[in-house]
């Protein structure tokens, strides 16, 4: 969906259609509200959030918008993930149908946990990048 490179995730909405806009705008506001320490960055040429580490990416294509929060949380969150499309890191909410924010936030609540955890055992980055 991404014709040029994006230098930040403003840029990235920038260049999807209005309506998807909206949508991505939506994740981006739930991870800010849930995680407002973490921070924003371009990996892989997509919206990511960075909290010692990556805490999620997420992506505008066609037909779905792809939502990258890790294995654990993909298995965390299996069951409730069953009717979309998933993979070991990812799942698909297709555009055509409600885009679950509800279900976004609850896994952004729970990367953040294991992130600040894992902060708090001493088993984190001692740097930011």
């Amino acid at each position: 969906m991404k014709t040029a490179k994006p230098n930040n995730i403003d840029d990235y909405i920038a260049g999807v259609p209005e309506d998807v806009q909206e949508i991505l705008q939506q994740i981006r506001g739930i991870i800010r509200d849930v995680v407002p320490d973490a921070r924003e960055a371009i990996k892989y040429q997509i919206p990511t959030f960075v909290l010692d580490g990556n805490l999620v990416h997420f992506a505008a294509f066609r037909k779905h918008i792809g939502f990258y929060p890790t294995p654990s949380a993909i298995e965390a969150f299996s069951g409730e993930l069953a009717d979309y499309k998933w993979a070991k890191g990812s799942v698909q909410f297709p555009l055509n149908r409600p885009i679950p924010f509800v279900l976004i936030k609850k896994i952004v609540e729970f990367r953040a946990k294991a992130a600040r955890e894992k902060l708090a055992a001493g088993k984190g980055k001692m740097h930011s990048r």
